[in-house]
């Protein structure tokens, strides 16, 4: 049976705290990241027996750094995907700041959506959904996830019993790791944004 999940959040880029990258293509990491993964790696007790990854570009690079060092095959889980943030995607958080649609967004997640886009009720579903079938399979160890901060904050938010409205009081820095304990007794949270030092 699996014992714990680690929910990883991507490495850093050059786009972050700029733009609201979501499913732009072909975001990679910078050297900063690489360096954050690299140590992100190290930190990880025992060797998981699987590495997981959301199918954009910084999750696969950062995935694969983790996969490396433990010579473990990456699975790509389009349920652990970053948040299709519909027609805000690729758009400059400056240029967002004042359109009452974004700060309504950002008052109240759990009763708006991203225009066009996917609301964070979806996302934690699908991300849930998939945590909790990794709780019933009986591969025995550890797992990595290597996803976005709001696919990693909504699983967060759920196994913590917090309303998706409060969202922002959970962190998910870049390459931290958060880890969810599973037994027989179901799933709990162990560790919430343990940061790496690069």
């Amino acid at each position: 049976m699996v014992q714990s999940i680690h929910l990883v959040r991507h490495g850093h880029h050059a786009l972050l705290g700029q733009v609201l990258c979501g499913r732009v293509a072909g975001v990679q990491l910078d050297d900063l990241g690489c360096r954050q993964m690299a140590r992100c790696a190290e930190l990880m007790r025992p060797a998981p027996s699987a590495v997981q990854a959301s199918p954009q570009p910084r999750a696969r690079q950062s995935a694969a750094i983790l996969a490396w060092h433990f010579r473990r095959p990456v699975e790509i889980v389009p349920a652990v995907d970053e948040i299709d943030c519909g027609d805000w995607t690729g758009q400059p958080f400056a240029a967002l700041t004042n359109d009452p649609r974004w700060i309504r967004w950002n008052d109240k997640r759990g009763a708006s959506r991203p225009p066009n886009g996917e609301c964070m009720h979806a996302l934690q579903r699908r991300v849930v959904e998939h945590v909790e079938q990794l709780g019933r399979d009986r591969t025995d160890g550890t797992i990595v996830i290597v996803s976005h901060a709001e696919p990693i904050r909504a699983a967060l938010l759920h196994y913590a019993g917090i309303p998706l409205d409060n969202f922002l009081s959970i962190e998910v820095d870049p390459a931290s790791i958060s880890t969810l304990a599973v037994d027989e007794t179901g799933i709990r949270i162990a560790q919430i944004n343990q940061r790496v030092a690069a």
